[in-house]
């Protein structure tokens, strides 16, 4: 018969083993929670605002992304900070285990999205461009350029040329003004920077005027190698008092009725964008200049050129006299052949 003492040594060593076996299993569970998910492609899940962990558990479970809805909440114990999930987009990824993705959205780890203002692209193209970026709320549908301007702090401005291109990064609930805020406010920063390190006599008054002779170089060249020489013969045509005389400015004033060729019909139409009529600069800027093209105009190239031509592959030829520059329009111009065009291949930076 067994006596007290080994009765009671019986119950403890039970009650140890027990212990250890729960905590063992428990690990396991723990465990399962941390071990990567094999996914073909990822998995997008909208967090609704009031999801609670145990409403995030049971869907997991559901879609077979979790062993135990149950487990999933005995381990959020030791992470109180669980409980508190962000509501919005997440991504669970491929060897993301369900516990890290629980941690990211506990985290408001959004899935984020990105966008893209190509360099020279006019405000309407690019407000086009945000409108049918998915999910990016539309805040602006029906605003007038000006209100735009007016809801990004700066009233009567005209909004061409503003708008810094790059890529944007966005996350759920943000809008098409979003985006635009932080490409004006980057514009405004580069554009403050350069114009402090602008060259000597320089025939530009303000930086608004860089802005605007920036988007001119901006449509004639590609090639950042050639943006300060373009650069520089827009400015010596405005020192000496030449008219521009630049395509893209015609085209910009042309608007709608531009079909993809101009004629001397269309360089003698007086607008007040067509530089072959009118004297110095446009009003305003005709797309979105990059950083290459800003830093052209505010330091150009030195030398004699006030004329250049497109030679048909990509590049442009120079020329110091008229003389030369018509006889380049010959060469290059009056003889194009099948593979002439006015911008490298690929288009380097456009869209």
């Amino acid at each position: 018969m067994w006596s007290g003492k080994r009765i009671l040594g019986f119950v403890v060593l039970l009650a140890a083993v027990t212990a250890i076996a729960g905590w063992l299993f428990t690990e396991w569970q723990f465990q399962r929670m941390e071990e990567p998910l094999a996914l073909e492609q990822p998995v997008t899940m909208e967090i609704e605002r009031g999801t609670t962990l145990q409403g995030l558990a049971r869907e997991l479970e559901r879609r077979e992304r979790l062993h135990s809805a149950f487990w999933l909440r005995v381990r959020a114990r030791l992470e109180p900070e669980l409980a508190e999930l962000q509501s919005g987009f997440y991504q669970l990824e491929d060897g993301m285990s369900p516990l890290a993705f629980v941690r990211r959205v506990a985290a408001g780890d959004t899935q984020s999205w990105t966008v893209r203002i190509p360099e020279g692209w006019t405000f309407d193209r690019i407000r086009a461009r945000l409108a049918d970026a998915e999910p990016l709320r539309n805040e602006l549908e029906g605003v007038s350029g000006e209100g735009v301007m007016e809801r990004l702090g700066q009233p009567g401005m005209d909004p061409e040329g503003w708008f810094f291109p790059a890529v944007y990064e966005y996350k759920h609930g943000d809008s098409d003004l979003d985006v635009l805020e932080r490409a004006h406010n980057r514009m405004q920063r580069i554009l403050a920077r350069l114009w402090q390190d602008r060259s000597e006599e320089l025939p530009l008054e303000t930086p608004y005027e860089a802005l605007i002779l920036a988007s001119i170089v901006e449509l004639e060249t590609p090639l950042s190698e050639e943006k300060p020489r373009v650069a520089g013969v827009f400015t010596r045509r405005l020192e000496q008092g030449m008219r521009l005389q630049t395509d893209p400015t015609v085209i910009y004033g042309m608007g709608e009725d531009y079909e993809g060729r101009i004629g001397h019909a269309d360089l003698r139409e007086y607008t007040p964008y067509n530089t072959y009529r009118i004297d110095g600069l446009p009003p305003t800027p005709i797309g979105v200049p990059g950083e290459a093209s800003l830093r052209a105009v505010v330091n150009p190239a030195e030398g004699n050129a006030l004329y250049f031509v497109a030679k048909g592959d990509g590049s442009h030829h120079f020329s110091s006299t008229l003389e030369e520059h018509n006889e380049a329009v010959r060469r290059y111009q009056l003889n194009r052949g099948e593979d002439y065009r006015s911008f490298p291949a690929p288009e380097s930076g456009k869209d």
